[in-house]
C-alpha cells in the first residue's frame, strides 16, 4: 500500500499466528489432493465426533475480530454475477479448507449482502450473523485435518468501509463501474473468507457483468491470469485463476472501460495492463515502465514470485492511496514512477512474503519503501544514502512523522498506513544495508524471498536471517533503529 498526493507531486504516506502455508500448487492440483483426501465427518467405528467451535478471530493484536480459527483455507472458488447500473452483486463462494481441530462450527468474516444459502460437504448447515461474523453450523462435526468444502450464496449492495485510519476501503462504486480493495479487511464486503494475511488462499474469480445500453461489454479485471472470456449474447462472463497463494486483502476485482496492453518481462512473464481512458494520457508509460521496474526488481530481490504482473490505472478521484493486490498492483489515478516500483516491489515484499501479524506489516512496507530509494539511485537522482539523510534531517517530503513510533510496534489497526512504516521502515533496511555491505545485503533480499516464498514471515525471522548471513550481532542496530521509541542519535 502506498498512500499519495494529487498528481504531480512526489508520494507520501498517509495516515500472529504461525504461517499455515510453506509451499504452494496451482489451484486444479491443489482441488485434486483435497478431492482425494476427504474422509467424511464421522469417526471410525460409528462414534460421533464431538468437535469445538472455532474462534472468531486469530488473536491478532492490532486486528482482534479478523480472520478465524478452527481452519485453514486451500481455494475459494468465487462465482460473481455484477451489475454496475444498480450496483447489485450475487455470488457463489465455494470454499475448500483443511480443519485443524474437530469443528462442531465455524466463522466466516462477511459484512453486509444477505446470505441465502450455505452447506458444508454438500450438506445444509446452520448460519447466524453477529456483526461481520457468519457463523456456520454444519450438519456434522468437521473432523481434525479433513478437508471440506463450503458453500455459500450470497446478494445484496457490497458496502464501502471506512478503515481504521479513516481510509476506503471495500467495494467502491467508480465512474464507470466499480474496484474492490481489501487492506485490512475490505475484501468481507465482497466474499465471505478468513480475511486474515496469515491464512493464504488459492482463487478462481469468475465474474459475469451484463453489457451497456450501448451493447458494449464492460471489463471485468482481476488477480492472476485470464483464463476464459465468454460473450453470451447480453452478457460476458471473465474467469481469473491466481495459481499462487494470496491473502484475503490482495483479492481485487475492478469492473469497468479499460484499455488493455499486453507483453512480457525479459523473463517471459505475461504483463497485462488496463488503463482507464480517463488517464491514459498520463498514465501512458505504464505499460513500459512494469516490465522495466519488475526486471530490474527481480535482479535485486531473486525471480518474480509470480506467474503474471501488471498494473490497473482507474479513475477514482478522492482515492488517497494505492494498493499492491497481487500480481496487478491497483492506482484510482496514473502514478508516478515512484509509486509504480513500491506497488510493484511488494509483489515481493507482502505479496509472496506475506506478514504473520499486521504488526509485522513494516517488513514490506519498508522493504518497497527502500525499493523506491534504490531506483532514484539507479535513475541517477539522489543515493539511498541521501535518501536516508534527507529522511532523518527532516527534509523529504515523505519524512514527516516517522518519529511517532517504532516501526515494528504501531500502536493500533488505524496506525499500520502511518509514516513510522513506511520511512522508519525503509531506514532500518538502508542500516542493515550499511553494516553487512552490499554483497551480504542483497543476498539476504534473495534468501528471504526463496525461503518464504508464497508464506509468512515474521519480524523476528528477518532479524535472525540478517545476523545468519552476515554472521554479526546485530541486536543494537534493531533496538535502536526499529524498536526503540524516540528518534536515534546518529551513529
Amino acid at each position: 500500500m502506498k498512500p499519495h498526493m494529487a498528481k504531480g507531486s512526489r508520494p507520501r504516506p498517509r495516515s500472529a499466528v504461525p504461517g499455515r502455508l510453506s509451499g504452494w500448487a496451482p489451484a486444479t492440483a491443489l482441488l485434486l489432493a483435497v478431492t482425494t483426501s476427504c474422509t467424511g465427518s464421522a469417526p471410525g467405528n460409528g462414534a460421533v465426533a464431538v468437535g469445538k467451535p472455532g474462534t472468531a478471530g486469530v488473536g491478532d493484536r492490532l486486528f482482534p475480530a479478523l480472520g478465524n480459527g478452527g481452519y485453514d483455507v486451500v481455494h475459494y472458488g468465487l462465482t460473481l454475477d455484477y451489475a454496475p447500473e444498480t450496483n447489485h452483486l450475487k455470488g457463489t463462494a465455494v470454499i475448500t479448507a483443511r480443519a485443524t481441530q474437530d469443528l462442531s462450527r465455524f466463522n466466516l468474516d462477511l459484512s453486509g449482502l444477505r446470505v441465502r444459502t450455505a452447506t458444508v460437504q454438500s450438506a445444509k448447515a446452520q448460519v447466524a450473523r453477529s456483526g461481520d461474523e457468519l457463523v456456520v453450523t454444519p450438519a456434522n462435526t468437521v473432523r481434525n485435518r479433513e478437508v471440506f468444502e463450503t458453500v455459500v450464496t450470497y446478494d445484496g449492495t457490497p458496502r464501502t468501509l471506512k478503515g481504521d485510519d479513516g481510509g476506503t476501503e471495500g467495494w467502491m462504486e467508480t465512474d464507470d463501474g466499480s474496484t474492490a480493495l481489501g487492506q485490512p479487511s475490505g475484501s468481507m464486503t465482497w466474499f465471505p473468507g478468513n480475511h486474515h494475511p496469515s491464512d493464504k488462499a488459492t482463487y478462481d474469480t469468475t465474474v459475469t457483468v451484463p453489457k451497456d445500453e450501448d451493447g458494449h461489454p464492460y471489463d471485468v479485471i482481476s488477480n492472476g491470469k485470464l483464463i476464459t472470456e465468454e460473450d453470451k449474447g447480453k452478457t460476458v462472463t471473465r474467469h481469473w485463476r491466481t495459481e499462487e497463494p494470496m491473502a484475503g486483502y490482495l483479492a481485487h476485482v475492478s469492473v469497468g472501460y479499460f484499455e488493455i496492453h499486453k507483453g512480457r518481462t525479459d523473463d517471459d512473464v505475461p504483463v497485462y495492463v488496463a488503463i482507464d481512458p480517463d488517464e491514459a494520457e498520463d498514465a501512458a508509460d505504464v505499460a513500459d515502465l512494469v516490465p522495466e521496474i519488475v526486471d530490474w526488481a527481480g535482479k535485486r530481490f531473486g525471480p518474480y514470485p509470480f506467474s503474471s504482473t501488471g498494473a490497473i490505472v482507474d479513475h477514482l478521484p478522492g482515492l488517497d492511496y494505492a494498493l499492491e493486490t497481487q500480481t496487478r498492483p491497483y492506482f484510482g489515478e496514473a502514478p508516478e514512477e515512484a509509486l509504480l516500483v513500491h506497488e510493484l516491489a511488494h509483489q515481493w515484499f507482502g505479496n509472496s512474503v506475506t506478514p504473520r501479524q499486521w504488526k509485522d506489516i513494516w517488513l514490506s512496507e519498508g522493504l518497497a519503501t527502500y525499493a523506491e530509494w534504490l531506483w532514484e539511485e539507479e535513475r541517477g537522482n539522489r543515493s539511498t544514502t541521501e535518501v536516508f539523510e534527507d529522511f532523518y534531517d527532516g527534509t523529504d517530503a515523505e519524512s514527516e512523522g516517522i518519529w511517532a513510533f517504532p516501526p515494528a510496534d504501531p500502536p493500533s489497526g488505524g496506525h499500520v498506513s502511518d509514516p513510522p512504516v513506511y520511512g522508519r521502515g525503509a531506514m532500518v533496511v538502508h542500516k542493515v544495508r550499511k553494516a553487512v555491505g552490499d554483497e551480504t545485503f542483497f543476498d539476504i533480499l534473495r534468501t528471504w524471498t526463496r525461503q518464504h516464498r508464497h508464506g509468512n514471515a515474521d519480524t523476528r525471522q528477518f532479524i535472525a536471517l540478517c545476523e545468519s548471513k552476515s554472521g554479526k550481532d546485530l541486536t543494537a542496530l534493531f533496538d535502536t533503529w526499529l524498536f526503540d521509541k524516540k528518534k536515534p542519535s546518529r551513529m
